[in-house]
């Protein structure tokens, strides 16, 4: 079985300007699109490939996705998922363990409390800095990247290892 990965993206930093917006219709703040242009640059330079993009349909998940897919190298499919936006973490877990086996790699773009519950679930051993930082706060643009080996439809909390965990103000 080879090994797959799994990258788990919170968006980056939402803007408040409008409170007459919707919560799903908020956009990237210019905080979050200078965050988002950071981790464009760190996908890039790390190689991170994915196949697959699962993505929120909010506007600030879906400006993050629209930010860094410049620093991807391939073509992925891209879903733009209502159900992504108020999903739990159990939610986003049966949604993962439905990807095709033919798909390495997968970028999730999602939503707090969700992503950093999905992540402190799944991770088992790890990187000990990356695990300590990611138990300390999942901010807004915290990139989880994952590893495991296994099917995606056995993926279960403890099985996978945390390979990194970035922030955007570590990037800059």
């Amino acid at each position: 079985m080879p090994r797959h990965r799994l990258l788990l993206l919170r968006h980056a930093k939402s803007s408040w300007d409008d409170p007459e917006l919707a919560d799903h219709d908020r956009p990237l703040a210019s905080r979050g699109r200078r965050a988002a242009e950071a981790l464009r640059r760190h996908v890039r330079d790390q190689g991170l490939d994915p196949q697959l993009v699962l993505c929120s349909s909010a506007v600030r998940a879906a400006e993050t996705w629209d930010a860094i897919r410049e620093g991807i190298a391939s073509d992925p499919d891209i879903e733009i998922s209502d159900g992504l936006y108020e999903a739990g973490a159990d939610d986003l877990l049966e949604r993962l363990r439905g990807v095709p086996e033919t798909v390495e790699c997968v970028l999730l773009v999602g939503h707090n409390p969700s992503m950093e519950q999905l992540a402190g679930e799944l991770s088992g051993p790890g990187d000990p800095e990356a695990l300590a930082a990611m138990a300390f706060k999942y901010p807004t643009g915290g990139l989880a990247q994952l590893s495991f080996d296994g099917a995606w439809a056995e993926l279960a909390p403890g099985s996978a290892h945390l390979d990194s965990f970035v922030v955007p103000r570590d990037l800059r």
